[in-house]
């Protein structure tokens, strides 16, 4: 695989990047035990510009890392509780009727921040779910006949209990597939859980951060996710792989039967872009197959949806995602 050498411009961003991401690191560390995968793909979703469904049992610290990242990237933060009785207007904001003024006026909503927790999102019905889809999209939203746009940066976090099914709707394939990643939340190593419990065991736990970097920061280093060298092989690679979860038959798996539907377009797009940002927060201006395998799981797991005969034989699509990166020959 051939690379692109770096410019001078870009190994200088890339020496800044490698500054401020490390005590970044450090500083969720100082409130986050363990979670080294949650946390780095936080920060693959901050630099790719992608919103993250998170799935976990309750108390993981799902919530906690979320607000940890706001309050050390002094980003805007807002966290809404989705509810049974929540409306759309609850989140984008409504038209307000001044009787001395004769006018309405815009109250805008929580949305309009730069990080957005979307707690327990799965708790709320579609209508309330789909008032996200312009925003997570478009980056904008439409209050009355006026469209306003959205802070820049602009992220979605969203977390889902996996358990507890009782009074939950199920989201929308179409507003699943704007998640660039879901992440699944495991329990805590034993050293982990110790450290844990020494830290948090206190009826005031010290969970206060400092601010290590800055929105502007965040934004260039955006631009430089840009810049990331990705190989003609390894797009071939990418595109591939997302071919594969649509015809398996076309790299000889005996998979069609347990797919009722493939990886959407975006899946390729976001793939990639996290691939570039991996590779970035790795030290590196260019992507190598490891990239894509490392983010691999994370971005499909969500876009392949089983079908019948695969959950009677009880294979999740993560099986199916490993059988395709088994067989898809890597450049």
């Amino acid at each position: 695989m051939n690379q692109n050498p770096s410019s001078p411009e870009t190994e200088e961003k890339l020496q800044q990047l490698a500054r401020w991401i490390p005590e970044l690191r450090q500083e969720i560390a100082q409130v986050i035990v363990g979670q080294q995968y949650l946390v780095d793909r936080l920060l693959v979703g901050l630099l790719a510009n992608g919103h993250v469904l998170l799935e976990g049992v309750p108390g993981l610290a799902k919530t906690l890392s979320i607000r940890t990242l706001a309050a050390a990237t002094a980003a805007d933060f807002k966290r809404i509780q989705f509810t049974p009785d929540l409306l759309p207007t609850d989140i984008i904001g409504t038209l307000i009727y001044s009787p001395r003024e004769e006018a309405f006026h815009t109250r805008k909503g929580p949305i309009f921040a730069n990080l957005i927790l979307a707690d327990e999102i799965n708790r709320a019905p579609a209508k309330v779910q789909s008032a996200l889809l312009e925003a997570m999209q478009e980056r904008q939203v439409t209050i009355g006949d006026e469209t306003y746009p959205l802070p820049n940066p602009f992220l979605v976090l969203a977390t889902e209990n996996p358990i507890d099914q009782e009074g939950t709707y199920p989201l929308p394939e179409a507003q699943v597939d704007r998640f660039m990643l879901k992440l699944k939340v495991g329990y805590p190593t034993k050293s982990d859980e110790r450290a844990i419990l020494d830290r948090m065991a206190s009826t005031a736990p010290q969970l206060s951060v400092n601010s290590v970097t800055s929105l502007e920061a965040i934004q260039e280093a955006r631009e430089l996710v840009n810049q990331v060298y990705v190989d003609p092989k390894i797009r071939d690679y990418i595109v591939d792989l997302v071919l594969a979860t649509r015809d398996p038959a076309q790299f000889k798996l005996d998979l069609g039967q347990y797919i009722q539907f493939g990886a959407s377009p975006r899946a390729t797009i976001s793939l990639t872009l996290a691939a570039m940002a991996w590779a970035l927060l790795q030290g590196r201006a260019y992507v190598i197959p490891q990239d894509v395998k490392d983010l691999g799981m994370d971005v499909l797991r969500h876009r392949i949806i089983p079908s019948y005969e695969a959950e009677a034989e009880e294979i999740s699509s993560e099986d199916l995602i490993s059988n395709i990166f088994d067989a898809v020959p890597v450049p």
